[in-house]
């Protein structure tokens, strides 16, 4: 009796590991062919450059190429949409970026339709004018915005981007009437504001550095608690009178959900190394960014964090994002 239990544990525990078998046999085969990594923006914007540095080093890491396929649209849903309903195999992968779930008719569950690998970095939201317009600090925007009510253009990525949502929260807390004007991504909006289509921009520093140290635009507050290395001398929106006006941009890499668990460590693994090299670090900061390296499980918890602190504002402000 005793020597057949043994047997019958045996052959269940040895079922068990040839179930095991394709998976393990697939994350050490990954990846047999190129991969897809959609960024749902435009491309020149910062979420493309983010994922384009990302693309150029874990192409050699992977041993594979990883092609950037830009899908912009519905601030950022079409592309995110599409890849929340990719095969779960480890060959599409998405860069995600703050705020993508929360319009009511996304299409998918941030939450619970992707398997996050790993942060990237983050940086903060920016308000920005074009040079001509009689503004230096915060204070300036303000008033320059009470004066002549709804008549000051404000440009921003659509919801429901975090640059969006800065926006909404600049109006609610200083009750400054501005007009906002929405555009497909960072890049749009960078080329309209140094042409002076638009006049003030909440934009993220990746997108605009060079033509911020270039004088064809002017950084004015950083919507952040602490300075930016890159921009050091740019204060924060608390320094120039505001504090509590915050608004940072985390930068992500997911795959869709049901992605084999060993193929999304293998991901994670290259990504964190890539991270923690210095010549990348070099690249995040020199864009304007600061560098996070971590585990799916700390990506997957800064997503519920992030999503959770905007549907507050959302709910608060009574705002619709279709």
């Amino acid at each position: 009796m005793q020597f057949n239990q043994l047997k019958r544990r045996e052959f269940i525990a040895l079922l068990g590991g040839a179930a095991a078998w394709p998976i393990v046999a697939r994350a050490q085969t990954y990846p047999l062919r190129p991969i897809t990594l959609i960024v749902p923006y435009p491309p020149g914007g910062g979420v493309d450059a983010m994922g384009r540095m990302v693309a150029q080093k874990l192409s050699p890491a992977l041993g594979q190429q990883v092609i950037i396929e830009n899908r912009p649209g519905a601030g950022a849903v079409i592309g995110t949409r599409a890849a929340a309903k990719s095969a779960p195999d480890g060959y599409t992968l998405v860069m995600m970026t703050t705020g993508v779930s929360l319009p009511v008719h996304a299409g998918y569950d941030v939450n619970k339709d992707f398997a996050p690998v790993g942060l990237i970095a983050s940086t903060p939201v920016v308000l920005m004018a074009h040079p001509s317009l009689p503004v230096k600090s915060l204070a300036d925007v303000i008033a320059l915005a009470k004066k002549a009510p709804g008549k000051l253009t404000a440009g921003t990525p659509p919801p429901p981007t975090i640059n969006y949502f800065a926006a909404e929260l600049f109006k609610s807390m200083t009750g400054a009437e501005i007009t906002i004007v929405l555009y497909k991504g960072t890049g749009p909006l960078t080329n309209d504001l140094v042409g002076g289509h638009v006049a003030v921009g909440f934009n993220t520093i990746i997108a605009a550095r060079s033509n911020i140290e270039a004088g064809n635009l002017r950084a004015i507050a950083v919507a952040a608690h602490a300075r930016s290395a890159a921009l050091p001398d740019v204060p924060t929106a608390a320094e120039s009178g505001l504090p509590g006006f915050e608004a940072t941009f985390y930068y992500g890499l997911s795959a869709p959900a049901g992605t084999p668990r060993p193929i999304i460590e293998r991901l994670n693994k290259e990504l964190r190394s890539m991270l923690e090299s210095e010549e990348m670090t070099k690249r995040i900061v020199t864009d304007g960014g600061d560098p996070i390296a971590g585990t799916p499980e700390e990506y997957a918890a800064n997503i519920e964090h992030e999503e959770g602190k905007w549907v507050a504002l959302i709910k608060k402000l009574g705002l619709k994002i279709e």
